[in-house]
């Protein structure tokens, strides 16, 4: 409210600040800070999906180790801009140490995760899917564990939040096991899924909506598609700037789209094989019934990301000539070291005992 001896250059300050820091009530607008932890297969496009969400046009490169970037968003016209930080792990499951570096309990009442699984990889598909969530959901438990003792408000209100994605009074409330912290699920390399024989898609189609449900996630198939792009960055912005979700498709002919609490076990069906077949499988939850059935269809294949991680040192992206250089010369001198420490041990005499 102005006063009768405000001056015109204290008229447009206070306009200034009203603009910036109040909303439309004339309340005091606080931005929001998100986190998303972006992993899974290596080269399955975490990178693009990523840069997609954040409207950047670069290149993707190879992820090293574990890297940290973040966007900037305002809800309206006028307001502080809201701020996610988006992390991504490289290597596969090659690295899962690091995922307790960005997870922290002092961020995990505002903490999601992205598993980017390839399509076009159903042998590595489960190893991949169950490798990364099992230690995330770990190194998550723990964190919980602890805010239980010195913060039990936070924990309840996380774990409640979580059960919140399906309403009490649907069907399979018991029957889930919910994910500690929201999880999107992506399946990437649509373009190449798509051209997979149609049983095989059903069956991957199928067992992605298991999974998805049973951990209260959601689900999108996404491929370079500007359109199925826009798709994936729908639910990632829900989780980095809390926007709205969309209705679900579920047609396994088309590329999946449900958010997480829109799909039923009714739904989805029981796991695709014979009842003869079901029976001889033994199995003690939902989750190990289906990964039997996943697994006789597509074995796991016997991989290491470890292998294929290459030396960032090598890495042209990363050159530095006066670093490369030194080091060139260090690593001379520890083979010089290496070869006398060798000469001199073969000529040292011990004497006998």
């Amino acid at each position: 409210m102005s006063r009768a001896g405000d001056t015109l250059w204290d008229l447009a300050v206070a306009e200034v600040e009203k603009r910036e820091n109040p909303d439309d009530n004339g309340k005091h607008v606080e931005a929001l800070e998100k986190s998303v932890l972006f992993m899974g297969n290596k080269n399955g496009g975490k990178t693009t999906i990523m840069l997609r969400c954040l409207e950047r046009e670069e290149s993707p490169k190879p992820t090293l180790a574990l890297e940290y970037t973040f966007g900037r968003r305002a809800k309206r016209h006028n307001t502080p801009k809201d701020v996610a930080h988006f992390w991504e792990l490289g290597g596969g499951t090659s690295l899962l140490e690091l995922i307790r570096i960005p997870i922290t309990s002092n961020n995990v009442r505002s903490f999601s995760v992205v598993l980017v699984l390839d399509l076009s990889k159903p042998n590595e598909l489960w190893t991949t899917m169950e490798k990364l969530l099992q230690v995330t959901r770990n190194h998550v438990n723990k964190i919980l564990t602890k805010l239980e003792k010195t913060n039990p408000k936070v924990a309840t209100e996380m774990k409640h939040r979580m059960r919140n994605n399906l309403q009490k009074d649907h069907p399979d409330y018991e029957l889930v096991d919910p994910f500690p912290i929201p999880l999107v699920i992506i399946g990437s390399k649509y373009d190449v899924f798509h051209e997979f024989d149609s049983e095989m898609r059903k069956i991957i189609s199928k067992t992605l909506r298991f999974i998805s449900h049973y951990y209260g996630a959601s689900l999108v198939f996404t491929s370079k598609s500007e359109a199925l792009l826009m798709k994936a960055r729908v639910l990632i912005n829900h989780l980095a700037f809390g926007y709205d979700k969309r209705s679900a498709s579920v047609d396994h002919s088309k590329p999946l789209f449900i958010p997480a609490g829109l799909d039923s076990l009714s739904q989805i069906g029981p796991p695709p094989a014979s009842d003869p077949d079901i029976g001889k499988l033994r199995a003690n939850t939902p989750l190990e019934l289906w990964k039997k059935v996943f697994e006789k269809t597509f074995p796991p294949k016997s991989f290491c990301d470890l292998q294929d991680t290459k030396d960032p040192a090598q890495d042209l992206q990363y050159a530095e000539y006066e670093v490369d250089v030194m080091r060139a010369q260090k690593k001379q001198e520890l083979e010089q070291y290496k070869r006398n420490a060798s000469k001199s041990w073969k000529e040292m005499d011990f004497d006998p005992d």
